[in-house]
């Protein structure tokens, strides 16, 4: 009966649910980072997914850039925490480095490309930008707050 159920009961039903997703910015010897170019929607972004739950952040960040890039990786630290307060998706990037394997594209990319920070800034959406951009600039980590396409505010 509704009238019996728990106060607990009752806040669960609207708790807000969320994904985590694990992202690697990739940066080689030369300075370039890693992309690929999505098949779903041929945008440019950080390799990445949603996180397993029965894996850390750090090996989905290695699993993810691997099945999307071929390059095998060595994750570094965590440099940013990102909210799209949209979908509701929580997605943690990591700085990385490569140790191993051979650029190919996947079920999941049309392209990979190795890209200089101004290629980033040209072909990538400002909300996907940002992550590769605040990782290279060692003061993170970052924690920003987006709707899908634009940031918002610090204090939103």
């Amino acid at each position: 009966m509704l009238l019996h159920m728990s106060n607990s009961a009752q806040e669960g039903e609207s708790t807000p649910l969320h994904s985590v997703s694990v992202a690697g910015v990739v940066i080689g010897e030369d300075g370039r980072l890693l992309a690929i170019r999505r098949a779903d929607n041929g945008t440019w972004e950080l390799p990445g997914g949603v996180l397993e739950l029965d894996e850390t952040p750090e090996a989905g960040v290695a699993r993810e850039v691997f099945e999307e890039t071929g390059i095998h990786v060595e994750v570094d630290q965590l440099t940013g925490v990102y909210k799209n307060t949209t979908r509701g998706i929580v997605a943690l990037v990591f700085r990385c480095k490569p140790s191993g394997g051979t650029e190919r594209t996947s079920s999941e990319s049309t392209a990979v490309d190795w890209l200089t920070p101004e290629e980033i800034s040209e072909r990538m959406a400002e909300v996907f930008a940002i992550r590769l951009l605040d990782a290279l600039d060692g003061n993170g980590p970052h924690v920003r707050s987006h709707d899908g396409r634009r940031l918002l505010s610090e204090h939103a």
